[in-house]
């Protein structure tokens, strides 16, 4: 397997989770047992003889195949759980943020490696908990990797301690407590994301603070020590009554009798007293609850706590970007910085977010201009292939055929081609049921100790390492709920269906008492996104490269729970794939661009660490698949990616200048991505291209035909609508919006979406069409109209009438300057004379045209003023973040969701007053445009 191109950082250790080239083939059982032997992952025997255990019709082993690994160190021994008594037997959530606390990847580290929990790093050592936040990225590799990494601050232990090793002594859906013990002395800490505390708990020693240089003491209060280290504040508890003393860079308090302290980063100095508020209720631990309601996901994140003094049982939680975009719970002042942008910090034990739920299909609909009879041959081509599953034997290899098959199958059915369709079905029956039993060429294992399940032959480290069971787990879900929904009986319980659940269980199990499998074992639910490295292993965190296949597995579950009738697992999929593809969005496309670093010289990353991101994969460093990895496969569950329309734009400029051109080798994969948000222009790659490619491995000229076809007919996804069911979706092309449902039920069903509009879906079938009724958004992006929304004129006014000419006016050049919250040279556009009464909590909307057309490094920005009485004074101006427009050109939107920068008064009732809108260039060298005399560039205001 070839070495990660990815710098890290010089200490990281590199045992690659790592894919061939794409155009490379599975390697046969013998070849894959020599090449592990070659690198020092030898086979580990197991016992003579194993048990099988009956599932349903199929079964598993309960030991692995002879010849075989299961999870080793990097020499080769096996290893199992680090775990205190305590936590004995309990199933250990793998591939999280703190997997090395239980998971001794390195036998010369029994302590653990960098975890990022944010904005807190750490790192266990024989002497306690090594503490940093780091504050400013490096940018290394030739600006191809930007990283936030750990440095040590401080160091909280004990006096005298030095344990031998530290261990995961308990865990929650977030947090995490690591235990250290030398006989005499032992300390718990307990740490998590989003926490500016680290919680401690010890015997046997006073509590000591070593830091990395002197400190500052900037405040002295007996218990309560604030000090400054490499410029980083930071608060120190011990319990009423004791006294902190600072010799040089040790700081040391006797306890009193007592057994707990706490350690927090601070925002600031004047922040001291509201964090010591919270210095005593100590969390004990962290869950999410999740909802699904008619095309709306909501998710409570609550942290457990108890008092060690007073009553206080409140918190602090410092939200990710991904997270606070989406709550309306009122946020203090502070923030932090993180490798994913601001965080802001909550104060409560509490929050919820609310996002417009992420759509799913089956497939894309038929008869939107595809031609049967070419689409049949393409079919033909799959289905008639000598070997439709291209020699795969590893779990990673036939699980992308199975998706492949699987993609196929609804179009097969749209244009009556029921005899390929069905040999598409057999094909994948065939394969899954080898899977799906026990001492056959290929099968699953489950280890014990590790409480996993295992396909072998294994890949990429899924056995050894335990590396990407999502990744490779959600096209086998994927394919069955395809066959479940074609033949409902195979899917049944006393059939495969109970293989299929198990094969969840071990991915996205939503059950915390589930005493053979962990909590959604490798998706982090405060961090948004799942992680790849079973053991997370690097100084750079955990890391993740393909966070499309990720969401493939939340789509799976969306699809196999509604094709048997578990919501509460469709719910589940639904939550999770909305939940990562915001974060996807964020940070692997930088949607808003908020959150790269200034020197880091890409628009995507090909994976996200713990300490940043980097334009790479694990095998290549062609453009081609660092832009493709994170779109593969294309299916119904991909949708999401339709949602930030200009960072799919940006992302296939970039692509094309980095690649001297358009693609190449994933040309299917990437025409595909740019369909998401300019379908014609993708179409035109088609039809210019088709001829001479070869699909990419998981895709067929059946499926990348028929899709591009289909979106230049109905047009892009549209995400600011959605269905009262999981499976359906919204296509806008021009003025005119094509809603689609799939109805998995028996019976007939009508599915209403927010914008008021219905439709009829018969059952177990696709509905098409234009919708019926009307009504109002209950979450509305600006829509024309009359009364409360203007449209801009050339001329400079502002108005609520309509059919005028599209023209649009320049927005002069920030000359090179920054003018980020100013006006500077802006257009404006105003309207007097508006009587209006407040809606209550309403705020103000807008969505702008925007094009800089090729100009590079321009931002535009808005600014809203509200003069109520019409006598000269504004009484409120919002002012919101400006927008980063791309060098391509076309209209882009700039919309509210951008977010406030900043504002100043209060909004009251409108008694003849006046509405401004100002927009200028906040930076660049070069001008801009703005679109007037349309319903797509327009300001709603929050008035009746």
């Amino acid at each position: 397997m070839p070495a990660p191109r990815t710098r890290l950082t010089p200490r990281t250790r590199l045992t690659p989770r790592s894919r061939p080239s794409p155009r490379s083939r599975p390697v046969a059982v013998l070849a894959l047992v020599s090449a592990l032997a070659a690198l020092g992952l030898g086979p580990a025997a197991g016992p003579a003889a194993a048990a099988t255990v009956p599932v349903g019709a199929g079964s598993y082993s309960d030991t692995r195949p002879a010849g075989t690994s299961g999870p080793t160190t990097n020499t080769g021994a096996p290893v199992t759980p680090k775990v205190t008594a305590a936590a004995q037997g309990k199933p250990v959530p793998t591939n999280d943020w703190w997997s090395s606390l239980a998971f001794q990847r390195y036998g010369d580290n029994p302590y653990s490696t960098p975890m990022y929990g944010h904005p807190l790093t750490y790192q266990a050592t024989a002497g306690g908990l090594d503490i940093g936040y780091p504050t400013s990225a490096a940018v290394v590799g030739d600006g191809r990797q930007y990283e936030y990494a750990h440095k040590r601050d401080l160091t909280l232990g004990l006096t005298g301690l030095n344990s031998p090793d530290t261990k995961a002594d308990a865990w929650s859906d977030w947090t995490v407590t690591p235990y250290w013990s030398d006989g005499a002395r032992t300390l718990r800490t307990t740490i998590g994301h989003g926490m500016p505390f680290v919680y401690a708990k010890g015997t046997g020693g006073d509590a000591r603070i070593t830091t990395a240089t002197a400190p500052t003491v900037f405040a002295d209060q007996g218990n309560v020590l604030g000090i400054t280290v490499a410029g980083h504040h930071y608060a120190l508890f011990s319990p009423t009554g004791t006294d902190w003393n600072v010799s040089g860079s040790t700081i040391t308090a006797g306890l009193g009798g007592k057994d707990y302290f706490s350690v927090a980063v601070l925002p600031s100095t004047d922040a001291l007293a509201t964090y010591r508020k919270y210095a005593y209720s100590f969390v004990t631990g962290s869950t999410v609850n999740w909802s699904y309601d008619a095309g709306t996901v909501r998710a409570t994140y609550s942290l457990t706590t108890e008092a060690k003094e007073g009553a206080e049982r409140g918190s602090l939680q410092a939200l990710y970007r991904h997270q606070w975009l989406h709550t309306t719970d009122p946020l203090t002042p502070y923030t932090y910085v993180s490798p994913r942008g601001t965080m802001k910090v909550r104060e409560s034990a509490s929050f919820t977010t609310t996002q417009k739920a992420a759509a799913t299909l089956p497939g894309l609909p038929g008869g939107a201009g595809v031609d049967t009879a070419r689409l049949r041959g393409y079919l033909n081509e799959v289905a008639n292939s000598s070997d439709p599953f291209s020699g795969a034997v590893d779990t990673y290899w036939t699980g992308k055929a199975l998706g492949k098959l699987a993609q196929l199958v609804p179009l097969a059915d749209q244009i009556g081609e029921g005899a390929i369709r069905d040999k598409l079905l057999g094909l994948m029956k065939g394969r899954l049921q080898d899977w799906f039993t026990a001492g056959g060429a290929s099968e699953f294992s489950y280890d014990q100790a590790w409480k996993t399940l295992t396909g072998y032959p294994a890949s990429y480290g899924s056995d050894t390492e335990l590396n990407d069971h999502h990744f490779h787990y959600g096209y086998y879900v994927y394919a069955a709920a395809i066959v479940a929904q074609y033949d409902p009986a195979w899917a049944a319980d006393s059939a495969w269906g109970s293989m299929v659940k198990t094969l969840v269980r071990d991915t996205a199990n939503p059950s915390r008492t589930d005493g053979a499998y962990p909590f959604l074992r490798g998706f982090d639910v405060y961090a948004g996104h799942s992680w790849a490295s079973g053991h997370q292993g690097f100084a750079a965190g955990n890391n993740q490269e393909s966070s499309s296949e990720s969401t493939n597995l939340s789509a799976a579950l969306v699809l196999w729970g509604s094709a048997t009738g578990d919501t509460a697992l469709r719910d589940l999929g639904t939550y999770l794939l909305t939940t990562e593809g915001e974060a996807i969005a964020q940070y692997w496309f930088d949607a808003d661009q908020q959150v790269f670093p200034a020197g880091f010289q890409h628009d995507t990353a090909g994976m996200v660490w713990g300490s940043g991101a980097a334009y790479s994969t694990w095998w290549t460093a062609n453009p081609e698949e660092i832009h493709g990895i994170n779109v593969l496969p294309v299916t119904g569950g991909s949708l999401h990616l339709g949602g930030h329309k200009d960072a799919v734009r940006r992302n296939i400029a970039e692509l094309e200048r980095e690649n001297g051109g358009p693609a190449v080798e994933w040309r299917d994969i990437l025409w595909e991505f740019q369909s998401f948000a300019d379908p014609a222009a993708a179409k035109a790659k088609w039809d210019a291209g088709h001829a001479g490619y070869t699909p990419e491995a998981g895709e067929s000229k059946a499926h990348t035909y028929h899709w591009l076809t289909t979106l230049d007919t109905l047009g892009a996804p549209d995400a600011s609508v959605t269905g009262s069911l999981p499976t359906s979706a919204v296509f806008t092309k021009g003025t005119t919006r094509t809603y689609v449902a799939h109805n998995h039920g028996s019976t007939a069903r009508t599915v209403t979406f927010s914008d008021g509009k219905s439709l009829s879906v018969p059952a177990r079938s696709t509905a098409t069409g234009n919708g019926t009724g009307g009504g109002t958004d209950p979450d509305p992006e600006p829509e024309p109209g009359t009364g409360n929304t203007f449209q801009l004129r050339t001329g400079g006014t502002l108005t609520t009438a309509t059919g005028a000419t599209a023209g649009s006016d320049t927005v002069l050049s920030a000359q090179g300057g920054n003018h980020d919250g100013t006006p500077n040279r802006p257009v404006v556009y105003e309207v007097k004379g508006v009587n209006g009464t407040l809606k209550a909590g309403g705020s103000t909307a807008f969505r702008l045209q925007l094009d800089a057309g090729t100009s590079v490094g321009l931002g535009q920005q808005a600014r809203i003023s509200y003069d109520l009485t019409g006598d000269g004074t504004f009484e409120r101006t919002e002012t919101y973040h400006y927008f980063a427009t791309d060098p391509v050109t076309g209209w882009e939107e700039y919309a509210q969701s951008r977010g406030l920068k900043s504002a100043t008064g209060t909004l009251g009732n409108l008694n003849g007053g006046t509405v401004r809108l100002e927009v200028w260039s906040a930076i660049g060298n070069g001008d801009a445009r703005v679109q007037t005399g349309t319903d797509r560039s327009v300001v709603v205001i929050p008035y009746d």
